[in-house]
């Protein structure tokens, strides 16, 4: 069987993981982004994944795109936004949460904030270009009309490991 994986990404040896469906907490909608992630990698592109959750059921989910599209916007909370927007057939998103496996960029957090999701929960801390607490904090300017809380740390060692590891393996691919 041939593999569909992209020759320039190293292969996934993640496994993806399987929540109860009985404990829809946060650490179950963040395991669904990890599985997004998961896929990105096997895809070619940077693992990251996100989900929205919304009354308890999942109105958007998807990973980063941006290699396959060659859309720099094409990250996995803008398109997890972008479904849950169709889904709910309104752009505001009061309500929802996103769960994502790496801190916001500030594309994305902006796009939170303009989507008016009511909670973020991320793996990881991005101190280079993470919006949320980690480079900096758009969701405390209080000039904004749309304030969201933000919970960081869930799921943070095994999304954290996925996303390093993705990037040493190929630094190790690239050199040979």
């Amino acid at each position: 069987m041939e593999s569909t994986q992209p020759k320039s990404v190293p292969p996934c040896p993640f496994t993806k993981l399987y929540p109860s469906q009985l404990i829809r907490d946060e650490a179950f909608f963040m395991k669904l982004a990890y599985n997004q992630a998961i896929d990105a990698w096997k895809a070619g592109e940077v693992p990251i994944g996100a989900v929205i959750e919304y009354e308890g059921q999942i109105i958007g989910a998807d990973h980063n795109r941006v290699e396959s599209t060659q859309d720099p916007t094409a990250h996995a909370e803008i398109l997890a936004i972008t479904q849950a927007a169709r889904h709910r057939g309104d752009w505001r998103l009061n309500g929802a949460r996103l769960f994502v496996t790496k801190e916001p960029c500030p594309m994305c957090s902006g796009a939170t904030a303009m989507a008016r999701i009511s909670h973020v929960y991320y793996a990881h801390t991005d101190p280079k270009m993470g919006c949320l607490g980690g480079a900096s904090s758009i969701h405390q300017l209080p000039q904004l009309n749309h304030h969201m809380e933000v919970t960081s740390g869930v799921l943070e060692e095994e999304c954290r490991e996925l996303l390093q590891a993705f990037f040493a393996l190929k630094r190790i691919e690239s050199k040979r």
